[in-house]
Order: structure tokens, then sequence, then C-alpha cells
């Protein structure tokens, strides 16, 4: 989003004591602390974005879990740069990538009903890059999700307003498109670069599965040990829950794996050099507190990005969204970057130059899949907007009670809520998974509650601070023509 210095801002920054401001703004400065600019390379870069579905940053071995087997990614991160604040404009595949596709948030773009299109008129940077420096694209591997359902979840009164309409367009927008599992995913890139045009620098989308539910049983030999696993403090501890969190890992393992070949396959042919390698989760992991929520396991996601001679390897605290990567591919292709795009290019972070980073990001929850709405797995309302300290949730919804994503079927969760209905499960964890309703809102100091277990709604000793997170979420909603009931309202109210 691109933030405006209001007159309101101006206000509200006033109004914030000073010592809750001075370690905000000096985390700002901190981050905008670039290492010496590289060379800046003489030619438009090509461009390859590997996604990774239903992934977690948490469960990544460079982000800090020291159980999980992911080399090549590790390998990759020290390569490059590993943002360690990287969210997702939603905890779910359609508007999340809608949103990365086209650097718009899922509101803005009418993408919150998962099973939508993704509308003619909003432009995607595949076809920027083509029409604007003469890039040839593609995109292969897991189905890139902006197309509507397909298949059995799309009924004949469906299918008939898709053909009529022409709602499937992107055909249209990339010069290669093809789809496939893990397997057919490189081998469909091997063809796109085989195939691509000598003259023309190139853009390549590769989607993975993995880890996305259901979870193979031995997907990686050896398979991961339940027993060794360390679990965040909100999950239960299990057999069943164990058993299902080894087999999550073994597929992000599976993951890297891919992701190897994948980089061995540009290697091959030669294109490593000059090619921006972007690596990122498309939303969180379906596990508790993560998809379909707006907790961290649910929008934050890996962020790695690698192009040799220009970035610098390291790391950043730099907030980035999901709706950046648009205009830094667009900008690294030396493209204007459209006026009605709200991401914020990252590329002079890339380069090493003088970046000033975002304060806030935001998601939101919608629809889900295509299923009629039966509980708040299916369908739930909500909002988040996240600073560099603090995050605050707005449920909607927040009368209907918890439904988790993808896993509502799966044996760990209904032993959990065995051990519920018997009364054995704890306080705390009865309070997260089973309140007879929701808090309107939640507050959350990331850095002193990073597992969000402290709801501080309401509190004073962070009025200031919920105060300036709902000003900065209504002004995004406010912008984006959001639907739902703006958090703050007047004083006669």
């Amino acid at each position: 989003m691109k933030i405006r210095p209001t007159i309101s801002r101006i206000r509200l920054l006033a109004s914030i004591p000073f010592a809750v401001l001075t370690p905000m703004l000096f985390a700002s400065k901190a981050i905008a602390q670039v290492e010496a600019p590289a060379k800046a390379p003489s030619k438009a870069p090509n461009i390859l974005l590997v996604l990774s579905d239903d992934q977690s940053a948490r469960f990544v071995g460079c982000y800090g879990d020291s159980t999980i087997r992911t080399p090549n990614i590790d390998g990759f991160a020290r390569e490059g740069i590993r943002f360690d604040r990287a969210y997702v404009t939603s905890p779910q595949c359609v508007p999340s990538r809608a949103s990365i596709m086209t650097g718009k948030s899922p509101v803005a773009l009418d993408m919150t009903r998962f099973s939508a299109a993704l509308p003619a008129e909003h432009i995607s940077y595949p076809e920027l890059l083509r029409s604007g420096a003469n890039y040839y694209t593609g995109i292969c591997g897991r189905t890139f999700h902006l197309d509507g359902p397909g298949g059995a979840n799309m009924p004949p009164e469906t299918r008939k307003v898709f053909k009529e309409h022409e709602l499937a367009t992107f055909k249209n927008r990339v010069d290669y498109l093809r789809t496939g599992d893990r397997i057919q995913a490189l081998v469909q890139m091997k063809e796109f670069l085989d195939g691509r045009p000598a003259d023309k620098p190139w853009f390549l989308q590769v989607g993975f599965n993995d880890p996305h539910r259901p979870f193979d049983e031995n997907s990686v030999t050896p398979p991961q040990d339940p027993a060794k696993l360390k679990l965040p403090p909100f999950m239960p501890d299990t057999p069943a829950l164990r058993r299902d969190l080894a087999q999550y890992y073994d597929e992000v393992t599976r993951l890297d794996e891919d992701f190897g070949r994948v980089l061995k396959t540009l290697d091959e042919h030669g294109q490593t050099s000059n090619t921006l390698v972007i690596f990122m989760g498309d939303n969180g992991a379906a596990l508790l507190r993560g998809k379909g929520t707006l907790y961290e396991i649910g929008v934050r996601v890996p962020l790695i990005a690698r192009w040799p001679n220009v970035i610098q390897a390291g790391s950043s605290n730099a907030i980035v969204s999901g709706e950046d990567l648009a205009p830094t591919f667009i900008q690294a292709a030396g493209v204007e970057v459209p006026s009605n795009i709200t991401g914020q290019s990252f590329l002079p972070l890339l380069r090493g130059q003088a970046f000033e980073p975002r304060r806030f990001a935001f998601s939101e929850r919608g629809a889900h899949a295509s299923s009629l709405p039966n509980s708040t797995q299916d369908f739930d309302l909500g909002r988040c907007a996240i600073s560099s300290t603090h995050k605050l949730i707005y449920n909607v919804l927040w009368q209907l009670p918890y439904t988790p994503v993808d896993f509502n079927s799966q044996p760990f969760w209904k032993e959990i809520k065995g051990i519920q209905k018997e009364g054995k499960l704890s306080q705390q964890l009865s309070e997260l998974y089973f309140p007879p309703a929701r808090p309107m809102f939640e507050v959350y100091d990331l850095q002193n509650d990073p597992e969000e277990l402290n709801n501080l709604a309401g509190k004073p000793e962070v009025a200031a601070i919920e105060r300036e997170l709902k000003a900065a979420m209504q002004e995004k909603m406010i912008l984006d023509r959001d639907y739902v009931p703006l958090p703050l309202r007047g004083d006669k109210n």
C-alpha cells in the first residue's frame, strides 16, 4: 500500500507516546540500512518465481527450524537475501496468488470469493513484462488458481457462464501455459527453457503442490521421526498430531528436493548468472492456527531472492507483502509501474540501494473453496494489519466458532475435539480453539509474544498502537472499497 502523509496520519503519530514511537522509528531506520550498492545489471534479468503451496516460514531450516531437512532452500538463502517479515495478502491460495500476480489486494481485485477468476480488466505483471520489455513468459506446474475452480468443482451452470463470457483468460496473458504435478513441473520448465527465443529475456512461474494436503506417507526417505519434533506451544502434544506434523515436514523436504532440481535445470541451461530467482510460499501451512487464519502460521511465508552479482547475501526485517512482487518484477524489467498498483517495489533493497520499507502489511480472509457456507472453514470474514512490532486481527464474523481449513476431518483434529469434550484439554488450548465466540479484535505484540497467545486488544498499554493499526486498516479498506464494516466508528457510535 502506498501510504500518503495525510493530516490525519500526522495527528495520529503525534498522539502516540514517545516511548512507544521511538522503538518503532528506530526499527524502521535499522531496516532501511543496506549494504553498499552492487553493480547494476546491464540488461533486463530473466525472472524465475518458484511457488510452494501452503508453506509457513516457521517450518524451514533457514528460518530457524533445526529439525526439518531443507538443505537446498537453506543453501539458496545463503546465496541471496532471506526476508523474515514476508506476508501474503490472504491465508488462502486463490486471493493470495491474485495479489502476487497483479500487485493489488484481493478486495480491490474482487477476488475474495475463492472460486472467482481474475477479471480481465486487471492486468497481470507477465502481460506488462511481455508488452513493455519484450519478455517471453510462462506458467507451469501446480495450477495457478486464477482461471476459476475448474474440473469437478465447476457445475455445468458455472462452466456455461465461464465459456460464454470468456472468463478464463490466462491462455492470452502468457506465451506458455501448462499445469501438472511435481514431476511434470520439472519437465515443463525444461520445455519452456528449451523453446524460449534466444533474443528475449524470460519470465517463468513454476508451481509445486507440496506441502499441500493430503499428506503422503513416506514421501521421503528416511521419514521424519514424530518423537523428535519440537511442537509450538499452541499445539496439543498428541501422537496423532505428531504423526500429522511429521508428514508435513516430509512434504516440505520433498519440495526442497524438487527446488534443488529447479536450480539444477537453470544451471544446465546456462541461465543462472542473469536470472532473478525468488522462492515463496503462496500462503501458510494447513496446520493449527495456520491456513485460513490470520495468525503468523497462516500469513507469514518464506520469501528468498537470489540474483548473482546484484543481491548482497544476508537477511532483511523489512515488511514485504504479496502485493510487492509484481511492482518489483516490473521495475526490474525496466518497465514503468502502473499507478493503480498498490504494492511497493523492493527492487532497491535487492540492489543494495536506499530503501524505505512499507509500514504495514495487510491480509484478508474470505470464502474458501467451492463449498456452501456450513462453517468458518468454508466462509469467514476477517482482516488484519501488521506493523514492525504488532498485529491487529479484525474478526468480522466474531460470533462464529473456529473450524479449521483442510483438516477438519483429520484424525488428529478429531482426537483434539474428543479430548476437549472429555474436559481434558488445557484451559489455554480450549480458549484458543473452542471458545463459544471469538473476540472481534485481537492485538498481539509480535516481538514479546511471537506465538500470539496473549490478546492485548482493549488494554490501556496498547491503546495508541491499537488505534494506529485500526487507522491503517481503515485507510486500506476505504481505498480498496472493502465491503465489510470499517473497524473505526464516529464518536456518536
